[in-house]
C-alpha cells in the first residue's frame, strides 16, 4: 500500500516518549487512500509519538468498507525502498502485481510478504467480486545490512491454533511455539488474535522485543490500557508475558506487533526508508524519471498509469537516533 498522503510529512524514526519500560497508546489519525472520494485508512504508526515497534514501522488499518456503494482502492504503481511489506485481510480481495513480475491475489488469513530491496513498485486493486474490504497494510524496515537486497515475494497461510479462548494466526516470526516459516531480516512477531467474550489471558512473549496491540474489532485491554477500534498500546521491552481481556460482550479481534528495538536511525518519506536526505531526493528523482531500480508494473487496468510522487518538504530531512541508542 501505498502513502498517499499529497504533503506526507518528514518521518524522521527518533527518541520517543515511549521509551523501554513504558505503556501509553497511539491513537489513529485518519488519511483517505487514493483521493477524497477513496476509502479511508487509520493510521497509527508512524507518529511522533512512536515511530517504530521493533522494525514495524508503518501500519494502517481500514474498513470494514462495502465497496458497493463507492469507489473500492485503486492504488495505481507507486516505489518503495528499504522495506518489506506486509499485506493481511480479514476480509475483501485485493489483486497485487509488482515488478518483479508477481501477480497475486490477497485474500483473508493468508500472508502476502513483499521485499522491497533497493527498489520495486508494485499495484493495489481491490475486486469487486469481495464487495466487503477489511484489513491492515503493515511495513517493515529493513536493516543497513540487508537493504539493497533484491526483490522478493513470499505467501503463507498460517495454520489458525485455538486455546484458552484464542485463535492464533501467527504469520510472521514465532508465539507461544506456533513459527512462521517466513523469512525476515531482524527478529520479528506479527499474529492475528482472536478472542471469544469475556477471555482474560495472559501470553508468554519475548522480554527482549517491544510489543504492540492494534485492536481490529471489540473492546480490549492490552498493555495496560484500554483500547477501542484501531488504537494501538505499547508495551516497551523487558516484559515475558503480555495481558489481554476481551471486556466487550462480543468477539474480539487484534493484530500483535513486536520486535527487538531498531537500533539504527531511519528517514522515512512517501514509500520510501532511507539513512539520509540525500537518499530520499535520488529516490525520488529516480522514481519521477523512470530509473531502471524501481522497474515498471505489467497488466495494470486501474485509473491511473503511474503514482507520481509529491513534492519534497522545504527543510532537509534528519535521522535521529533510536531510544536507547
Amino acid at each position: 500500500m501505498s502513502n498517499t498522503d499529497a504533503a506526507p510529512a518528514e518521518l524522521d524514526c527518533g527518541p520517543s516518549a515511549f521509551g523501554a519500560g513504558f505503556e501509553g497508546v497511539l491513537h489513529p489519525r485518519r488519511v483517505p487512500l487514493g483521493g477524497p472520494r477513496a476509502i479511508e485508512v487509520r493510521r497509527t504508526l508512524p507518529q511522533r509519538e512512536r515511530s517504530l515497534i521493533g522494525a514495524w514501522c508503518f501500519a494502517d488499518h481500514y474498513g470494514p468498507h462495502d465497496l458497493r456503494g463507492g469507489p473500492g482502492m485503486d492504488v495505481p504503481p507507486h516505489p518503495h525502498t528499504g522495506l518489506q511489506t506486509v499485506s493481511w485481510l480479514f476480509s475483501g480481495l485485493i489483486e497485487h502485481r509488482d515488478s518483479n513480475g508477481v501477480h497475486a491475489m490477497v485474500r483473508p488469513g493468508e500472508l502476502n510478504l513483499m521485499t522491497a530491496g533497493a527498489g520495486i513498485c508494485h499495484s493495489e486493486v481491490s475486486m469487486p467480486s469481495s464487495p466487503i474490504l477489511h484489513g491492515v497494510q503493515l511495513w517493515v524496515a529493513l536493516p543497513d545490512s540487508d537493504r539493497d537486497t533484491g526483490r522478493d515475494f513470499a505467501h503463507h497461510v498460517p495454520r489458525p491454533r485455538t486455546q484458552g479462548g484464542i485463535t492464533a494466526r501467527v504469520f510472521l516470526g514465532e508465539l507461544d511455539g506456533d513459527q512462521s516459516p517466513v523469512h525476515t531480516f531482524t527478529p520479528l512477531v506479527g499474529a492475528q488474535l482472536d478472542l471469544d467474550p469475556g477471555v482474560r489471558a495472559t501470553l508468554d512473549v519475548d522480554a527482549d522485543f517491544e510489543h504492540g496491540v492494534l485492536v481490529d474489532q471489540g473492546r480490549v485491554d492490552a498493555c495496560g490500557a484500554d483500547l477501542a477500534v484501531a488504537d494501538l498500546g505499547f508495551q516497551g521491552t523487558g516484559h515475558d508475558t503480555l495481558q489481554l481481556i476481551n471486556r466487550g460482550d462480543g468477539p474480539a479481534r487484534v493484530v500483535l506487533l513486536g520486535g527487538v528495538p531498531f537500533g539504527e536511525e531511519l528517514v522515512m518519506w512517501w514509500n520510501f526508508v532511507g539513512r539520509s536526505h540525500d537518499e530520499i531526493v535520488a529516490y525520488r528523482e529516480q522514481w519521477q524519471s523512470h530509473d531502471a531500480r524501481f522497474g515498471a508494473v505489467t497488466g495494470y487496468e486501474g485509473a491511473g498509469s503511474r503514482l507520481p510522487a509529491p513534492p519534497l518538504p522545504h527543510a532537509t530531512l534528519k535521522p535521529r537516533p533510536q531510544p536507547g541508542m
